[in-house]
């Protein structure tokens, strides 16, 4: 299956998605890799700052990895896992700040995690089409529509 569009909003179809808190999720071995979905990206606006939490210690599911400040927001990226906190994607960002807003899905991912309680937050976590369904409502009621930072 492609990936969804809507509104220029990108959904891809082999992540998995936390709603609440607009993360999604890749699933690799023990290991996680978390970033913002497209619709949070363009609805936080352009990122000027990251102040990134501490690796090698573990973080409760909906707690901050990292504190965001963009042109529109200033908030906490929250885990939707809980687990050790291995990598930020700290290099990344400061090659970029905007990588996030370029390419949400790919070299914008925010943190690596290796999870301690998938079998019960796995749950809470819903798949690409569930997601489209979700984002597609949203998108409508709010009025969003999706861009990528250019240079």
């Amino acid at each position: 299956m492609a990936d969804q569009l809507w509104h220029g909003c990108v959904i891809p179809d082999d992540l998995l998605y936390d709603l609440a808190m607009n993360v999604w999720v890749r699933l690799s071995g023990e290991e996680a890799v978390l970033g913002m979905t497209d619709v949070a990206q363009t609805m936080g606006g352009r990122m000027v700052q990251i102040s990134w939490k501490k690796t090698g210690r573990s973080y409760a599911r909906g707690r901050s990895l990292a504190v965001i400040e963009s042109a529109k927001w200033v908030g906490p990226f929250p885990t939707p896992l809980t687990g050790e906190l291995i990598e930020v994607n700290e290099a990344g960002f400061a090659a970029d700040i905007a990588i996030a807003n370029r390419d949400p899905y790919g070299t914008g991912w925010m943190a690596r995690v290796r999870p301690s309680l998938l079998a019960e937050e796995r749950a809470g976590l819903v798949g690409g089409q569930a997601a489209f369904e979700h984002y597609r409502a949203f998108i409508e009621d709010n009025d969003v529509r999706c861009y990528r930072c250019a240079d």
